[in-house]
């Protein structure tokens, strides 16, 4: 017999912290990320030496298994939250594994824009941070759009994984309440609104990709 008293208390709750974990993080890696990703293609082409370091340690932390990660940054973790477990403690790893994830792709969003432009303000006489503010950063926005989307996609599967150490979330609620606890419809209520929150973000991120792309005539 299916207990919905159960399932209306754990998963909203569970769905709740599950949006805020990804929501915060995915901010905060969009705040530490994009400088990187600026630092990252500024450099490319200039300073060879400091984009292969910095190119290095981004590959490194995109291919670091995000479930060692988590337990690797237990002791920042506590040093910055106070504690290792919960919701709020989980966004410090989420926030440090996506920053990368995100510069890299960022990166290469700014690298499909048309060298025309650059060379077009360098005859004027623009500087480094006009460049970046009246050309990469316009030009770039769409690319950018879907890169935070694929980004906001991957943080929901990064916190799924969080609920392994006590992280909370749609994660810890399938895994401590569906799966040990041989609770079946606990275990798909927490899988399908998984499933339904990607999908949103997907489709949101989609919709203002294509409008943005629509307002610069280039769909």
């Amino acid at each position: 017999m299916i207990d919905w008293s159960l399932i209306k208390q754990l998963l909203p709750l569970a769905f709740c912290e599950t949006l805020y974990m990804v929501l915060v993080s995915s901010i905060g890696a969009l705040l530490f990320g994009l400088p990187l990703a600026l630092l990252l293609f500024q450099t490319r082409s200039r300073r060879r030496m400091i984009y292969g370091i910095l190119s290095v340690l981004v590959n490194m932390g995109r291919s670091f298994p995000f479930a060692i990660f988590m337990i690797v940054l237990i002791p920042l973790t506590r040093l910055i939250v106070g504690t290792s477990l919960g919701t709020t403690a989980s966004i410090v790893p989420l926030t440090i594994a996506a920053t990368p994830f995100f510069a890299r792709l960022a990166e290469n969003a700014f690298s499909e824009i048309d060298p025309v432009f650059w060379q077009s303000l360098e005859i004027l006489g623009g500087k480094s941070w006009q460049r970046i503010v009246f050309i990469l950063l316009p030009e770039s926005l769409p690319s950018l759009i879907r890169a935070f989307t694929t980004m906001l996609v991957s943080v929901t599967g990064y916190s799924a994984m969080a609920g392994l150490i006590g992280g909370g979330g749609l994660g810890q609620t399938a895994l401590q309440y569906g799966y040990q606890r041989f609770n079946t419809p606990i275990l798909i209520g927490a899988v399908l609104l998984l499933f339904c929150l990607i999908a949103i973000l997907q489709c949101a991120g989609t919709m203002f990709t294509n409008y943005l792309l629509r307002r610069q005539g280039r769909l």
